[in-house]
C-alpha cells in the first residue's frame, strides 16, 4: 500500500469524507492547516450534504485546484488557467467514473448503496489526486507548494 493510500485510509477512519481528504493533503503538502476551510469541504460530503449529487471527489478537486491557482487576498490574482485547469479536471473525470460505475454522482458510483464507499471511493480519491497533481504540474504548480 502506498503512502497515500494509508494516509487516506486513516483520514476516512477519522470522519473525514472525499472532498475533506483531498483539501487535507493538499494543504499538508503546503505545510498548512485549515480547520476552517475542512470544516468547509464538509458541505460536499456524500454528494452535496449526502444528498447523492456530485461526487465529492470531483467537487473537493476543483476545490484543491482552487487552492492552489485561485484567488485568497484582495491583492492576489487568479491564475488565468484555473477554469481550463478544473474543466480539464472535470472532463477527465466524467470520463473515467461514467465508463466506470455509469455517472458522477455519489449515489450512482455508490449503486445507492453505502456499503459499497470503502470498495469505491478510496482508489477513486487517489486517481482524482494523481490527475490534480498532472494537472497542476502542466500548469506549473506541485502539490508541495503554491507558486504565486
Amino acid at each position: 500500500m502506498t503512502d497515500a493510500y494509508m494516509k487516506l485510509l486513516e483520514l476516512s477512519q477519522a470522519g473525514f469524507f472525499c472532498s475533506q481528504i483531498l483539501l487535507i493533503i493538499g494543504l499538508e503538502a503546503q505545510g498548512k492547516e485549515n480547520l476552517d476551510l475542512i470544516r468547509a469541504m464538509s458541505g460536499l460530503n456524500g454528494g452535496i450534504g449526502f444528498c447523492g449529487k456530485t461526487c465529492g471527489a470531483l467537487t473537493g478537486g476543483a476545490c484543491l485546484i482552487g487552492l492552489y491557482a485561485g484567488k485568497g487576498a484582495a491583492e492576489e490574482m487568479e491564475d488565468c488557467n484555473l477554469n481550463e485547469m478544473i474543466k480539464t479536471l472535470v472532463e477527465w473525470f466524467e470520463q473515467e467514473v461514467t465508463s466506470q460505475y455509469g455517472g458522477i454522482e455519489c449515489n450512482t458510483i455508490l449503486e445507492n448503496n453505502p456499503q459499497n464507499r470503502m470498495a469505491r471511493c478510496p482508489q477513486l480519491v487517489l486517481n482524482t489526486l494523481a490527475k490534480i497533481g498532472e494537472i497542476l504540474a502542466a500548469n506549473g504548480y506541485t502539490l508541495s507548494e503554491r507558486i504565486a
